[in-house]
């Protein structure tokens, strides 16, 4: 390889696409790419071994790809014994020893990771062209224009402008089935029956260069939470084509119905699981939502179903990036709640007998995945209502999750799930007692908390914590309507029950073993 180079062009480990636009002018006589494994993106927060290994195995696909096309590759290992740990001290080398004139890469995903590396090219007196990520329907710049002078912003108005502008779900200017939202045709539950014989899910037997990666995340994050025996996610492009395909043809039928029930011990249900392939950009959502329409325009899926799924792409994959760059930094540490009890212990191992948050927290340790109800009306939930510092939730989310990245993680959980940024993404606290996870699911029929009782020795935490978060937050709530109903039945109870129920909610913390964090910090 040259040893002065025109372009030095970087690409992250969320950025695995030949067509990204920091390679759409890429010359292999005078360019070279370089990618880097580096431990501090596993120890910055505690990643999980499941998330570790997707990256990291995506990574040296996508890198045999690029060798096999002739491409100058830098490539940085994670057990190689001169990698200085970090994507600045690896950029830092790479630069001493190519010259390159310029640095090119895609936007990245964490404001961390741009911060970074800004520094290192600044530190060089080397120009950082960043450009757009093709991998959206719209720009940064866009959803700020969007943004400006608005008191408030809500996802459904953004979500209407991108249908307008792509003409997805559109006809004459109005939306497809005389409707812009079909949520409130997408909340079933499976019933007592169940869900019946369900479609398996796309799995992949992990091929040499997965297995030598597992090995290494298990040697050298062994500490680390999770468990590697059951990987099986795509992380080629043929695997991730292959997972949309399977997804289209069997689940995404029954996806809308349904996309808001659990059942213990059911991990895949008919959800995409495309989410960690489109994040690492294995997938263009635009070839996602082509296939999902098609669907729709044979009669193999209703509406409903493919609205659904839209919206999720379309709509809240588009808000939560713009929330994100439009808001950071310090909207990571925003915590408008006040909420400072530490993260239970139980969210690393499992071991609660709360029933529904066991099967959810083993399933996250076991798979690196739950669905959007598990994390937001479950793990989210009981944290919310609990009182955890957001920020540790932030962490265990991005750290747990196999498609957590933070542009879309940390708004979902600060924002969405914890209610921290106060309303700014979302219109209201999602909360709910017991009697809503009773109704999707069937967790509260094999658990010893009766989700009926706020009080006594059979109580559902999550009963006992909704009231006492409504008492808690009376005042803040009272300003959103949205909020009024559920205010109107706390106020009907009596002094007595209201006692009762903050001495139980007392009770429940005093009895928590509280977390300092996973041993491995």
């Amino acid at each position: 390889m040259q040893t002065s180079l025109r372009r030095l062009v970087l690409v992250l480990g969320d950025q695995l696409d030949h067509g990204a636009s920091a390679l759409s002018d890429f010359d292999p006589a005078q360019d070279a790419i370089w990618m880097a494994e580096v431990d501090e993106e596993s120890t910055h927060i505690v990643s999980s071994k499941q998330r570790t290994s997707v990256f990291l195995s995506a990574m040296r696909h996508f890198a045999a790809t690029l060798q096999a096309c002739g491409w100058p590759l830098l490539y940085s290992r994670l057990e190689a014994p001169n990698n200085t740990g970090t994507l600045s001290g690896e950029l830092d080398q790479a630069i001493r020893q190519h010259q390159p004139q310029k640095l090119v890469m895609t936007a990245p995903g964490d404001w961390r990771v741009l911060q970074s590396l800004r520094s290192v090219a600044h530190a060089h007196s080397l120009e950082l062209d960043i450009r757009d990520d093709t991998h959206f329907f719209s720009t940064v710049r866009e959803f700020a224009e969007h943004a400006r002078g608005r008191k408030q912003l809500r996802q459904e108005y953004f979500y209407r402008e991108l249908r307008k502008k792509t003409g997805i779900l559109m006809k004459d200017g109005q939306p497809v089935g005389g409707q812009w939202n079909f949520d409130a045709d997408n909340r079933a539950s499976f019933g007592k029956s169940g869900p019946g014989l369900l479609p398996p899910p796309s799995r992949f037997e992990p091929d040499a260069i997965t297995q030598e990666v597992l090995a290494l995340v298990q040697q050298r994050f062994s500490h680390h939470p999770g468990s590697l025996q059951s990987f099986a996610w795509p992380v080629t492009r043929e695997q991730a084509l292959s997972a949309l395909a399977d997804f289209i043809a069997h689940r995404l039928p029954s996806f809308g119905l349904y996309q808001d029930a659990m059942w213990e011990g059911e991990v895949w249900l008919y959800h995409s699981h495309l989410s960690c392939a489109l994040n690492l950009k294995l997938l263009n959502p635009r070839e996602v939502l082509a296939a999902a329409l098609q669907a729709y325009e044979q009669g193999h899926a209703p509406l409903p179903a493919v609205e659904g799924f839209v919206r999720q792409i379309l709509g809240w994959r588009e808000y939560v990036r713009g929330i994100y760059w439009t808001h950071m930094p310090h909207y990571a540490e925003r915590n408008d709640l006040q909420a400072q009890a530490p993260l239970p212990h139980f969210y690393w191992t499992g071991d609660t007998e709360m029933a529904c948050l066991r099967d959810a927290i083993s399933q996250s340790l076991t798979q690196g995945y739950a669905h959007h109800i598990q994390r937001l009306m479950v793990t989210g939930l009981y944290a919310l209502l609990l009182g955890v510092k957001p920020q540790e939730v932030h962490q265990w989310y991005l750290g747990i999750y196999v498609d957590a990245v933070e542009w879309v993680e940390l708004p979902n959980t600060l924002g969405m799930s914890q209610f921290a940024d106060g309303g700014l993404m979302a219109s209201k606290p999602y909360i709910a007692s017991g009697k809503y996870i009773d109704r999707m699911s069937n967790h509260c029929k094999g658990c010893r908390f009766n989700p009926a009782q706020a009080t006594g020795e059979a109580a559902c935490p999550f009963t006992t914590l909704y009231w006492d978060y409504l008492m808690r937050h009376a005042d803040m709530l009272a300003q959103n309507p949205r909020m009024l109903m559920q205010l109107k039945n706390m106020n009907r109870l009596i002094p007595e029950t209201r006692q009762a129920i903050a001495a139980q909610a007392q009770q429940h913390r005093t009895a928590m073993h509280w977390g300092a964090g996973h041993p491995a910090t």
